[in-house]
């Protein structure tokens, strides 16, 4: 009775204490404060957050003559003028550059849209200001803006923003010069004659602006969605993942009890060193990570989801989760228990808001841009969009990805090979401690 008394007074102490009841609550606190801050910070106002955003505005007018001037005229340089001089370099990257140039950007991702003014633009112009006091038909100059569906609905949605303001101010001042020019021409050449009212609507507003998506994507992609669920997938996968198959591991070794339902299984501790049983939970994290990227793949077949290029994805999908899996068990075995929080942190604290899957970066606070050059989850988004929407194209994200997943792999080999050796030469083995009287701690557990 004197053992079960000694051995019940330090944990009745223990709940009495205020640091048993705080650590819980100030630790969800914490991370819950975390979560809050980081997701909603990355999205809130991607307006005002806006950096370098990169776009194209590409000028293929070959100039003409407009009615009342001697000398040709090309509108199209004055628009693209305009344009540039109206935006802030620091928030819109508008690049000026051909449409083989704007089209190889689109096709890889590194542009989020392209304004395209025609060969004939300046011509057709001429041709609206002479048909507004001519009969017959007309059709209005053109210019196009492209948006790229494959970088993510937010980025079309930033794309369409920037256009119509740059549109409309070209509008309207095109507009102004051609009203300007035409009702001179007919004072100075046919004074009696009056244009009329639907030819001044015409003229106030001469330009027709397409929207137009570059290469939309297939049914079935949720909008542009499915590359970073299926990033989140593989995350969750080696995240999780390594989280249950420590758990089992060490169960099964002894290291830490078990309870199923009312019964509580204490094994005996096996005498395995530390690097030892982290080899094990490599290779089986190895193994899973075969059978659920094939697993992701089939999944998303069946749901009707574009898997393009199969194989490839596969391959980087069983690499990703090892990535993730392996980092994640050699972190836990680094902190033990704290290190569920550092994985957390890592992996979807920080991960999610600067993975650029919804927001893009250039639209985000300059902190998710310096997250965005190390968080796994956007090196393996940036990897899986250009896997399942552009190809596999290397210079859309694939390169870099898979470059930066062998190396955050590489990290978590190192980390945990070392620091395991380590401790265990050091004589830290995962044994049982004895209490202040000299019993084990297990053994008491057991009784």
């Amino acid at each position: 009775m004197s053992s079960t008394g000694t051995a019940t007074d330090p944990h009745r102490k223990t709940l009495r204490g205020p640091r048993f009841w705080l650590a819980p609550l100030v630790v969800v606190t914490a991370v819950m404060s975390a979560l809050g801050y980081f997701y909603l910070a990355s999205m809130v106002s991607p307006a005002d957050n806006l950096r370098e955003f990169p776009m194209a505005i590409v000028n293929q007018d070959v100039g003409d003559v407009m009615p009342g001037d001697d000398e040709p005229r090309n509108l199209g340089n004055e628009i693209t003028a305009a344009v540039l001089d109206g935006i802030d370099p620091a928030e819109i990257d508008m690049q000026e550059m051909g449409i083989s140039a704007a089209n190889s950007g689109l096709d890889t991702g590194s542009l989020y849209g392209a304004i395209v003014i025609p060969s004939d633009f300046t011509k057709r112009t001429s041709i609206l200001a002479q048909g507004s006091v001519v009969p017959g038909d007309i059709e209005k100059p053109i210019i196009t803006v492209y948006s790229n569906p494959r970088t993510g609905t937010f980025a079309t949605g930033i794309v369409g923003m920037i256009s119509d303001t740059a549109m409309t101010q070209v509008n309207d001042t095109v507009g102004e010069q051609l009203t300007t020019q035409v009702t001179n021409t007919l004072a100075e050449t046919a004074p009696d004659l009056q244009l009329s009212g639907g030819s001044l609507l015409t003229l106030q507003e001469p330009i027709n602006v397409l929207n137009v998506e570059h290469k939309p994507l297939p049914d079935g992609t949720g909008a542009g969605l499915s590359a970073f669920y299926f990033t989140l997938l593989l995350i969750l996968a080696g995240f999780t993942g390594a989280t249950i198959v420590n758990t089992l591991v060490d169960t099964a070794l002894g290291f830490i009890p078990t309870e199923y339902g009312p019964l509580y299984i204490n094994k005996e501790t096996t005498r395995m060193s530390r690097l030892t049983v982290l080899f094990i939970k490599w290779g089986i994290i190895v193994v899973l990570s075969l059978i659920v990227s094939a697993l992701y793949l089939w999944i998303a077949t069946a749901l009707g989801m574009p898997v393009p290029r199969a194989l490839l994805m596969w391959e980087y999908g069983a690499l990703a989760i090892s990535a993730v899996g392996i980092t994640s068990v050699s972190v836990m075995s680094v902190f033990g228990s704290a290190g569920l929080l550092v994985n957390l942190f890592i992996f979807i604290v920080l991960g999610l808001p600067s993975s650029g899957g919804t927001v893009p970066i250039e639209a985000m606070p300059k902190m998710f841009e310096w997250l965005s050059t190390f968080e796994p989850m956007h090196q393996i988004y940036i990897a899986t969009r250009a896997i399942l929407y552009f190809d596999g194209h290397g210079a859309a994200g694939l390169t870099h990805g898979v470059a930066m997943t062998f190396v955050g792999l590489g990290v978590g080999v190192a980390l945990g090979a070392i620091v395991t050796w380590l401790y265990d030469r050091r004589g830290f083995h995962r044994s049982a401690e004895l209490l202040a009287d000299g019993s084990s701690s297990v053994a008491d557990s057991a009784d």
